[in-house]
């Protein structure tokens, strides 16, 4: 087969989907299931996770550490019940949060990793953190998110301008170890639709400026009370607004933000966003979400950076699928799940992909991020619809492919490649061209901070495309 071969870069969408896998509500979902059901990466993945170092109990769950307590809120631990971060000062790189973010930039994905953590760790805490995180690219760090509000522990241990203070300098901090992390600030903004300002301005202004990105945590409806009451009518542990004012005042957050930064801009993100099935129900989840996607799709202002999904398995109502209960390894696909996966079809959520011209093996090819990576395009001529898409590989590359709009992982030790589930939800009507892109994440998760350019980007070398069988018919054809 005579392939004709091009660079491609992968750029931002109008606006990165992300989704976070794994909170106090449910597990990690291995990133490979995640693929196999969404049919394509996220721009990035966040993680939930605490840093509470000068505990006894740390880091020991709180869940599990306090097991004896009577708690009627799920913050009402002496420290967060979020996964224990094991890294950090005398940590391990060892544990659950390093294997997941290697699992997730493998696989083509960005990492926000969102840490709860003690306002008064010294710096040698901070510097540890910043070492773990250098091999991990142009990783995100959301710290101590949801800033302005009072249920989580390190806004229990200090005060607003101390919390506010805290975020500064351990932006500063971490920046002067890991300049590969963003460090992004998650607070309130405005929540009153009759004031001009943001929730608790005077003393959050200052982490607006120091932030890298900007992010709001804004859900359509919340039941917060759970999994400690039901959300019933007239109880006051729920709430539920209007897409419509949920994205005004989101988009008036941003504008806030630009001007307390002196009129210039930073990204910004949605860090969590849902509508809560325990409140709205299944049917009405799905059109809350609807309508304001409508909203951000319709908006002639490209505002927005990133929307944010909360999350992939949970065991209540804010998940693409709900944790059985009988068996946490397995989850149940909700109405969401198909809202979801048709908007991260549309254009509005797609990278961008550009030309580059034509390529020549061998070829370096470079990744940055999910949204700066050169790649390879490969053209591919159909009669029709194939009964046999496949590619079988002779190297041990790790790459991320995709063809006509389902995207597919190849680990180091794969051989074989089946590209026949592109086409079953969209099976070709006619002859036509596709083109089969490639593109090389790190395959161990880790860039090579040593190697010149290596803290910002990976690089792998591709010497031979893979052997394509393309057939048209059975390879027997029926007896009847």
């Amino acid at each position: 087969m005579n392939l004709s071969i091009t660079r491609i870069h992968m750029g931002p969408a109008r606006c990165a989907a992300d989704l976070t896998d794994g909170s106090e509500r449910g597990e990690y979902v291995s990133q490979d299931y995640i693929l196999h059901t969404l049919g394509r990466p996220m721009r990035a993945v966040n993680l939930m996770y605490c840093y509470y170092p000068l505990d006894k109990t740390f880091p020991m769950r709180a869940r599990h550490a306090f097991a004896d307590r009577v708690v009627s809120f799920q913050w009402d631990y002496p420290y967060d019940d979020y996964f224990p971060y094991t890294g950090g000062l005398n940590g391990s790189r060892n544990g659950p949060v390093f294997r997941q973010i290697q699992d997730i930039r493998r696989h083509g994905q960005d990492v926000i990793l969102t840490l709860t953590c003690d306002p008064h760790v010294t710096d040698d805490h901070l510097i540890a953190i910043a070492q773990d995180l250098r091999p991990y690219g142009r990783l995100m760090l959301r710290l101590n998110h949801e800033a302005t509000g009072g249920w989580f522990s390190f806004n229990k241990r200090a005060s607003f301008e101390e919390v506010a203070a805290f975020f500064v300098h351990a932006s500063e901090v971490i920046r002067a170890h890991a300049p590969n992390v963003r460090t992004v600030i998650c607070i309130g903004g405005i929540e009153d639709p009759e004031s001009q300002e943001m929730v608790r301005e005077q003393a959050f202004a200052c982490t607006v400026r120091a932030a890298d990105i900007w992010s709001v945590d804004k859900y359509l409806a919340l039941h917060w009370g759970w999994p400690y009451d039901i959300a019933e009518k007239g109880g006051h542990s729920h709430r539920r607004d209007s897409s419509r004012n949920v994205y005004n005042l989101t988009k008036r957050s941003f504008y806030r933000f630009k001007a307390l930064n002196g009129g210039k801009p930073k990204p910004m993100t949605m860090g969590e966003f849902n509508a809560d099935g325990d409140v709205t129900g299944p049917y009405g989840q799905c059109e809350m979400i609807e309508e304001f996607l409508r909203l951000l799709k319709n908006d002639p202002e490209n505002w927005l950076t990133a929307i944010n999904f909360y999350q992939f398995r949970d065991r209540g109502r804010l998940g693409l699928e709900t944790e059985d209960p009988s068996n946490p390894e397995c989850g149940i696909a909700q109405p969401v799940m198909r809202t979801f996966r048709k908007w991260i079809r549309d254009d509005l959520f797609r990278p961008t992909l550009t030309s580059c011209g034509d390529a020549s093996l061998p070829a370096t090819l470079r990744w940055g991020s999910a949204e700066d990576a050169e790649g390879l395009a490969i053209r591919l001529h159909f009669e029709g619809n194939p009964h046999y898409c496949e590619l079988t590989f002779r190297d041990e590359g790790n790459y991320m492919l995709e063809l006509h709009g389902r995207w597919f992982y190849k680990a180091p030790q794969t051989r074989f490649v089946d590209l026949m589930p592109a086409f079953f939800e969209k099976p070709l009507t006619a002859p036509c061209d596709l083109t089969l892109k490639l593109f090389a994440p790190p395959a161990s998760g880790r860039n090579d901070p040593e190697q010149p350019d290596g803290l910002m980007n990976s690089f792998a070398e591709i010497e031979s495309l893979p052997d394509i069988r393309i057939e048209y018919a059975p390879v027997e054809e029926s007896c009847d």
